[in-house]
């Protein structure tokens, strides 16, 4: 079972940072893609980042260059950082696997077989 975990979500200002990491539980993460999404309340999840088994890397128009896609093999680990978050970042966080393997990764949530239980981040004023 290919199952992440996410974790580091929380409360943080306008403008602040946050990083969240997807943990590998039961296999090698650097062998598939995985895709960050969100969920706000009452809008449909939508994309936020993926890294592919290759290293590529994809970003959504709304969060490009404030957040990096990142990871660390050893510790089996894939982290999404976002800076200057806004409001409208609000949202419940996940990170999902392909277990396909494409060295390039996709932005569909269909593409995605498993998925974390999802992590928090409220950006407050």
């Amino acid at each position: 079972q290919l199952q992440p975990v996410e974790s580091g979500g929380g409360l943080v200002q306008i403008g602040g940072s946050l990083r969240l990491s997807c943990a590998a539980s039961g296999f090698t993460l650097e062998d598939y893609a995985i895709g960050w999404f969100r969920q706000a309340p009452r809008k449909d999840r939508e994309a936020v980042g993926c890294i592919g088994s290759g290293g590529s890397l994809s970003y959504v128009d709304s969060v490009k260059g404030r957040t990096t896609i990142s990871r660390d093999n050893a510790k089996k680990t894939v982290y999404l950082q976002m800076n200057a978050l806004k409001a409208e970042d609000t949202a419940v966080y996940y990170c999902a696997v392909d277990s396909d393997g494409p060295p390039y990764c996709s932005g569909y949530a269909s593409e995605y077989e498993f998925w974390g239980q999802g992590t928090q981040i409220t950006v407050s004023s």
